[in-house]
């Protein structure tokens, strides 16, 4: 599913944080660590800084459209001075993809100036909107994050401190997220009390990060400390680090997508290595699911893994199928079908070599509406593959998800009308195999999951929140 020429699954965005207390500048890490989560999200991006020695709110901001390397050239982040900043990477799941909705976000109001970049997506924004619309707010983007922005603003204006207005914003707001927010002398992250969004925690020298993913933190060369605790409020000041989890609970429902596909293959979440975890997704899949075949291959680069785990269970060879143009840009952007299967054809073209005469179980970890995997069964029986068995490393997607995954309405949903053997005849497989819902949690162990877009079982009420509200 890397491959997105038919709008399937989109990636979550990516938050990262650092407070220097010696002083040095903080933009140069921000932006190396927000390349490492550039596969998070690819439409906006942004970086925001302040010296915590120097006077409050002289917050330093800057915010493009596009990836990180385009958005950020040295110039740009020689002017970034600060030694606490954040940044952000942007998939939109609520507001469009616009500059004014690209983070962080930042407010300059009575008691000071705050900047927030927020992974995940509220199931109650409307109501709290309303409620601020209500007494006198007036908003600038079409985002969640600014409702969350607000709410902690308003309540700040009556606590002692910014951790307690944001521990009231928590008690308010439903939904997934991972936050940092950065107050002139404060770095804190807040993850979602179900743990939904993945945060967490590193330190290189004197220095300490906060980040969606731990490959993040690999890149600046730090150290991996710890998860964020669900339900966990942790500031970082000159004076070291303070946590609240009056919100953590026992309850936990972590996204199964992230393991699956959202992360990054070097990053490890909750105590879960991803690569392991997709290596024993393709293993479940040989034993539910085994073929007659000559090779396995997966569609880069996220069905790659489970198909080494397929693999390695089946005692079928693995092999690269698939040469992937890396140079393409991104293409997947199309407004006519003939023009996405073309750019399917630019990104990925087949060995012929490798599959002629073979029986090929193709892997791949998602089928939304079947357009990718169809495109690609064509080309490699048009290379002179026999057959082509496809093997998908996640059950048929049945449910939205309305927690920050842009999986779209059930209508747009292949595998909601139809069944199995009927995808299968559709996207000209000689066989089709999906995970067993029972088998994902080999993936990752003991850990508690939310599957609901395989199982409609959603961890919290979404009364009132429609996939409609997704953009």
């Amino acid at each position: 599913m890397e491959l997105q020429s038919d709008m399937e699954i989109k990636e979550a965005c990516g938050v990262f944080g650092i407070f220097n207390p010696n002083g040095e500048d903080a933009a140069s890490s921000i932006y190396y660590g927000l390349c490492s989560l550039q596969h998070r999200g690819q439409e906006s991006c942004g970086i925001a800084v302040c010296d915590t020695k120097g006077p409050k709110g002289n917050m330093n901001t800057h915010k493009g459209m596009g990836l990180v390397s385009e958005v950020f050239k040295d110039d740009i982040l020689e002017k970034l001075h600060g030694n606490l900043g954040i940044g952000h990477v942007r998939y939109s799941t609520t507001g469009a993809a616009t500059l004014s909705n690209a983070q962080p976000l930042v407010l300059n109001y009575i008691k000071g100036t705050l900047a927030l970049a927020h992974n995940g997506n509220l199931v109650n924004t409307q109501d709290l909107r309303c409620e601020l619309e209500q007494t006198g707010a007036i908003f600038h983007t079409t985002t969640d994050s600014e409702v969350i922005a607000y709410c902690i603003a308003r309540e700040r204006v009556r606590t002692h401190n910014v951790e307690e207005a944001i521990l009231h914003t928590a008690k308010k707001i439903r939904g997934a997220y991972g936050l940092v927010i950065a107050s002139p002398r404060k770095l804190i992250g807040v993850r979602d009390p179900l743990g939904l969004k993945p945060l967490c925690l590193g330190k290189r020298d004197s220095s300490y990060i906060i980040a969606s993913e731990s490959c993040a933190l690999s890149a600046i060369g730090a150290e991996f400390i710890r998860d964020i605790r669900p339900g966990e409020i942790l500031t970082i000041t000159a004076d070291g680090i303070t946590s609240n989890c009056q919100l953590c609970q026992e309850t936990h429902a972590h996204c199964i997508f992230e393991y699956i596909y959202f992360a990054r293959l070097d990053s490890t979440l909750d105590g879960v290595n991803i690569y392991d975890a997709r290596i024993r997704a393709g293993a479940a899949l040989a034993a539910a699911y085994p073929a007659d075949a000559d090779l396995v291959t997966g569609v880069p680069d996220s069905g790659i893994p489970a198909a080494k785990g397929y693999s390695e269970a089946s005692g079928i060879p693995f092999a690269l199928a698939f040469y992937k143009n890396s140079y393409v840009g991104r293409t997947f952007i199309k407004p006519t079908q003939k023009e996405r299967e073309s750019s399917v054809r630019l990104k990925l073209n087949v060995l012929e070599p490798v599959v002629r005469d073979k029986r090929i179980i193709l892997v791949d970890d998602s089928i939304v509406r079947g357009t990718t995997i169809a495109n690609l069964i064509r080309m490699l029986k048009k290379a002179g593959a026999k057959s082509v068995h496809v093997r998908v490393s996640s059950p048929p997607f049945l449910y939205p998800c309305y927690f920050g995954t842009d999986i779209p309405s059930n209508k747009q949903l292949i595998a909601s009308s139809h069944t199995a053997n009927e995808i299968c005849a559709m996207i000209g497989a000689d066989s089709l195999g999906y995970m067993n819902p029972r088998d994902l949690q080999s993936m990752v162990g003991k850990l508690p999951l939310c599957k609901a877009c395989f199982d409609s079982h959603y961890p919290m009420d979404i009364t009132g929140h429609t996939a409609d509200n997704k953009q």
